[in-house]
């Protein structure tokens, strides 16, 4: 699959600020000291949207299995090539797992769909997705990838692959390495040196210095 296909998704984001922590709890002059250090590496962000994010990255949705089987989906979406690193190059698991605890409404569709993904592997395989051949995990893939060409019993498969491709392009693209992968350079500093010459010849102004 071609990764630059992915970039529809990048409108995704991924932290919302309707939810406060609670201040009291054991253990707060530590967690206090700890977002004193994150807002002073994130200027402009408020304490509470920096504790919450802490408590959401020590917070483990996913078991071992889970994620083993987003990383293997992660780098068939986007696999390592001459230009980039892999989805997991990108760290675009952990992305994943965060996102889900930040976005509630993302884990049943997640979870079921693994759920479904290793079901069909077995039946078809006798072993779960993560522990099929590059082949037949692809082949599986290949079913539910392709939402027009899906057969109807796959639907609930196509939806979840849906969901995984999204938030695999969100992690990747708004990563270090997908940002230089789509070649954004940002603001640039710049030296005025007048109107290039080709541009003044078109106008009939090379004499002219602007």
């Amino acid at each position: 699959m071609n990764r630059r296909e992915s970039l529809r998704a990048l409108g995704l984001t991924a932290v919302s600020t309707g939810l406060l922590l609670e201040a009291c709890k054991p253990g707060k002059e530590v967690k206090e000291e700890i977002v004193t250090k994150e807002a002073a590496a994130q200027p402009g962000r408020q304490d509470f949207e920096i504790a919450r994010d802490q408590a959401l990255k020590e917070a483990k949705f996913f078991n071992e299995h889970e994620m083993a089987t987003i990383a293997i989906l992660a780098d068939i979406i986007i696999p390592k090539d001459g230009r980039s690193g892999s989805a997991t190059d990108a760290k675009v698991p952990d992305f994943i797992e965060f996102i889900v605890k930040d976005m509630p409404q993302h884990q049943t569709p997640m979870r079921g769909g693994l759920k479904w993904l290793d079901i069909q592997s077995n039946n078809r395989f006798q072993k779960p997705f993560s522990g099929g051949s590059s082949a037949q995990q692809l082949s599986l893939i290949d079913e539910i990838a392709y939402p027009q060409k899906a057969k109807p019993n796959m639907m609930q498969g196509v939806a979840f692959f849906n969901l995984m491709r999204d938030l695999t392009a969100s992690g990747f693209f708004t990563s270090e390495i997908g940002v230089k992968d789509i070649g954004y350079a940002g603001n640039q500093p710049n030296k005025w040196e007048g109107v290039p010459a080709d541009v003044l010849k078109q106008y009939g102004m090379e004499s002219e210095k602007i």
